[in-house]
């Protein structure tokens, strides 16, 4: 009877800790799907290790980089279940492996995700040859800095970040830390941020703010706020993120709107606007993505509306994470991801804007990104200066940095120079090399084989132009790839303004002018008739197609009259013509007038008396001789 009691005794306690442990793991599971990783990785540690406990453990030290006890605990999950797993743990493992530079052991794992042999080592060897940049970087020196990232540029030397150093928020369940702030400061000579203050209450709430972006005016600002309430999405809670815009009015923020394409179904997030505000570049989970987070850009219409979202598609998005885009004065995008190949978590990439679309990512390289995350990058092209964040410390922190080139290794890019009809060569032509921003490199006048050679870099957008007197210049815009595969042959086509247009012709003389109706001039006059504006806004037009075509407006005399005055007079009139273009939009620049008197006729005409008014006609004209 003592037995069976005891027994009974034994059996209710045992019950009685299972429900607990059960509520515990319940209270866990809950804890963890609203994404309160620190809190819930305390209770799963203290659980038996089943699947979905490890499984969760893991991942709640991953998503908190603590990269260490995530790698123990993805081994033990992999040892025990790995045939029964997500593919998705397995990215995360090889994430947390390269977080600490196991590089071998990760692309076991990432090779079996991919289904293709992943070699890291080889890449960063490769990367680091073609890479465009090598950055300095140096910690900024921002006082009482709690996870501070994010900056972006609020003017001439002020700067906007988002931190959570504000211990009167309330505290954030994901990782213990209180609710994101957006602040602003100056920037010190030394790099030091300076006179640290935070927005006002119109755009700092008691939720999460961050990520601003401002118009070149420095009135429009757009900024990431987080909802209060959490919805469920495939089995998780979440809360998800918006893009507000503000306006700054009468010395304050103001008139702070959601935008019209957010959602409470997914997040669009780290906005960031075009140099000509006309486009906004952004992150987002929407319907369509190709994977976690990709990048997308919106029109931003001059009443204020805006269009549709657009994809940037597969070239910059992968089917993991593209966060945090940045457009450059220069329409270049720099993003991070996960997905690309890189050095573990987000890595910087960027990618040039060619021919209108973007070209194939390059990742920055291993002076700016860290087996951790690196994000939030922002620069500013022409002094080569800009800032980055990054958890590599163990918690988000600002870092300045310089970059210049990479000067590891060079490349070419050679062709020809030909007549785009008749195939011909062009020797003698002009053909110049431009990067990015339109700064000459190199150039080079062609020899008789009309042949040219450039030394170029890797990962790098340039322009070829051919140019040549009486032709149409050509501009050819190219990059080079991550791969080194830049052996870039470029035949340059160049078409004649003789081909291109009827009216331009070339003479005995072998010049080549356009032909225009005759201009006339009252008696004795300089003064530009009605009549000749009509024939003369036919050049107008002509050179406007044209930007580049530079001509000699010449005018000439017949033998009528004294040698001096006749010169005189064409001179007057040759210069009245160049004004007139002038007035219609052409720029002085590209005009020379001159006045030849009566020095080249067109017939015998050579002196007064011996010829008909209609021969002596003929030598009264202006011409118009194409420079360039």
């Amino acid at each position: 009877m003592k037995k069976h009691i005891y027994i009974l005794a034994s059996l209710l306690l045992v019950s009685g800790i299972t429900l607990a442990q059960k509520g515990n793991l319940k209270r866990a599971n809950k804890l963890f799907e609203m994404k309160a990783y620190a809190e819930a990785a305390e209770i799963y540690e203290t659980k038996d290790r089943s699947k979905t406990v490890l499984q969760n453990l893991a991942d709640s030290y991953y998503y908190n980089a603590n990269i260490e006890k995530a790698i123990i605990t993805y081994k033990e999950l992999f040892s025990a279940y790995a045939d029964s797993l997500d593919t998705d743990l397995r990215f995360r493992y090889a994430q947390a492996l390269m977080g600490d530079k196991n590089y071998k052991e990760a692309d076991v794992q990432l090779s079996k995700y991919y289904g293709e042999i992943i070699d890291t080592e080889s890449f960063i060897e490769l990367n680091g040859k073609t890479t465009p940049h090598v950055f300095n970087l140096s910690v900024l020196d921002n006082a009482n800095s709690s996870s501070d990232f994010g900056l972006s540029f609020y003017g001439e030397n002020k700067v906007t970040f988002a931190s959570a150093r504000n211990n009167e928020n309330p505290t954030y369940s994901w990782n213990n830390l209180p609710y994101l702030d957006l602040y602003k400061a100056t920037l010190a000579s030394d790099g030091k941020i300076e006179n640290i203050t935070p927005f006002s209450d119109e755009v700092n709430t008691d939720s999460h703010e961050s990520n601003a972006t401002f118009s070149k005016d420095g009135k429009t600002m757009y900024f990431n706020r987080t909802n209060k309430s959490r919805i469920k999405s495939d089995g998780e809670r979440i809360a998800h993120v918006k893009i507000f815009k503000a306006q700054y009015v009468d010395g304050k923020w103001t008139n702070v709107k959601a935008l019209p394409f957010n959602s409470n179904k997914y997040s669009t997030e780290h906005p960031s606007l075009s140099k000509d505000g006309k486009t906004l570049y952004f992150a987002s989970d929407m319907p369509g993505t190709l994977g976690g987070f990709d990048i997308y850009k919106v029109a931003v219409n001059d009443d204020g509306t805006f269009g549709e979202p657009e994809n940037l598609g597969d070239k910059i998005n992968t089917p993991h994470r593209e966060q945090f885009p940045y457009i450059s004065d220069l329409d270049v995008l720099y993003f991070s991801s996960i997905g690309h190949q890189g050095y573990g978590g987000l890595d910087v990439f960027r990618s040039n804007r060619v021919n209108n679309t973007f070209d194939n990512p390059v990742n920055l390289g291993s002076s700016i990104n860290s087996s951790l995350d690196d994000f939030a990058y922002v620069v500013k092209e022409n002094n080569n200066k800009g800032y980055i964040s990054s958890n590599r410390t163990g918690h988000d922190r600002l870092y300045g940095f310089s970059r210049e080139e990479n000067i590891l290794t060079k490349y070419l890019v050679d062709g020809l120079v030909q007549d785009k009809n008749s195939k011909a060569l062009l020797p003698n032509s002009l053909v110049t090399l431009l990067d990015e921003t339109g700064r000459v490199l190199q150039d080079s006048i062609v020899g008789e084989k009309a042949n040219y050679l450039f030394k170029i870099e890797p990962n790098k957008k340039y322009t070829i132009r051919g140019t040549r007197k009486a032709y149409i210049p050509q501009d050819v815009d190219f990059s080079t790839d991550s791969e080194g595969k830049i052996n870039h042959n470029i035949y340059l086509s160049l078409e004649s303004f003789a081909d291109a247009e009827e009216r331009v012709k070339e003479n005995e003389k072998g010049n080549v002018q356009v032909e225009l109706d005759k201009i006339y001039f009252d008696f004795d006059k300089s003064k530009i008739r009605e009549d000749a504006a009509i024939t003369l806004n036919v050049l107008v037009d002509l050179m406007k197609k044209y930007p580049s075509m530079e001509v000699e407006v010449s005018a000439h005399t017949d033998a009528r009259g004294k040698d001096q005055y006749n010169l005189e007079l064409s001179k007057h009139r040759a210069a009245s013509t160049l004004e007139y273009l002038v007035s219609q939009g052409i720029d002085r620049s590209r005009l020379r007038s001159i006045g030849y008197g009566e020095t080249q006729p067109l017939n015998e005409c050579t002196k007064p008396g011996i010829c008909t008014k209609e021969e002596y006609e003929i030598n009264r004209r202006c011409e118009f001789t194409i420079l360039n």
